[in-house]
């Protein structure tokens, strides 16, 4: 009777020891490694100038695909020349999975928060840590240098299909240049202007109110 009570007692023992003693924490996620990107060929249409091979969300995200399933992801000059500047900038997170129209970003600027939707769906799989340090080159370079993250998609194909293309692209620029000058006429008539690019810095000028209704209407958020 006393060998089993030892042998109970050690078992306790080392039962209580393997709980209460710290273990090995699982090892973080790591981002891969991303590899620069290749300068876009430009090409300039109604005034603007086009990345070929973009594909770009209503929102004024931009997606492009580098592998069968990786899309880079950036802002659009429409939307950065909107904001003027941006000090800084958050995602959603590494290693978190996205939808297709679900915030990834938030960009902030003079007080003024955007935040902007996903072109794509699937997994985040790094970021662009330069443009997140200096947030200057989303606005500098925004379809090269100042891209923001990178997407794993695996429905990358499908996604793109939802996505303004092609000679779509700047027509669709236009428009959004041409109702947001709409926009402000009725609601902000000092800040509208007769065409082209938005003014540089535009949205944080703006009256509350109306910056509001700028971004649910060009940006959905």
């Amino acid at each position: 009777m006393s060998i089993l009570f030892v042998l109970l007692m050690f078992l306790l023992i080392m039962s209580i020891s393997y709980f209460c003693q710290p273990h090995a924490a699982q090892s973080e996620f790591k981002p891969q490694a991303v590899i620069a990107p290749q300068t876009p060929r430009l090409k300039r249409e109604f005034g603007f100038e086009i990345p070929e091979g973009y594909g770009f969300h209503p929102g004024h995200l931009w997606a492009h695909k580098e592998s069968h399933d990786d899309a880079r992801v950036g802002a659009d000059k429409f939307l950065t020349n909107l904001m003027g500047k941006i000090d800084r900038v958050e995602i959603c997170g590494v290693n978190r999975w996205v939808r297709q129209g679900q915030k990834l970003i938030t960009l902030h600027s003079d007080g003024t928060s955007v935040d902007l939707l996903s072109p794509v769906e699937g997994v985040v799989m790094g970021i662009n840590n330069d443009a997140f340090q200096n947030p200057a080159l989303i606005m500098q370079d925004p379809y090269n240098r100042g891209w923001i993250a990178m997407v794993k998609s695996p429905d990358l194909t499908i996604n793109q299909k939802n996505l303004v293309q092609g000679s779509m692209v700047a027509p669709w620029m236009q428009n959004n240049v041409s109702r947001l000058n709409g926009m402000l006429s009725k609601l902000s008539p000092a800040m509208a202007q007769d065409g082209g690019q938005p003014i540089s810095g535009l949205l944080p000028r703006l009256a509350a109110d109306v910056r509001q209704k700028v971004v649910t209407e060009f940006f959905l958020s």
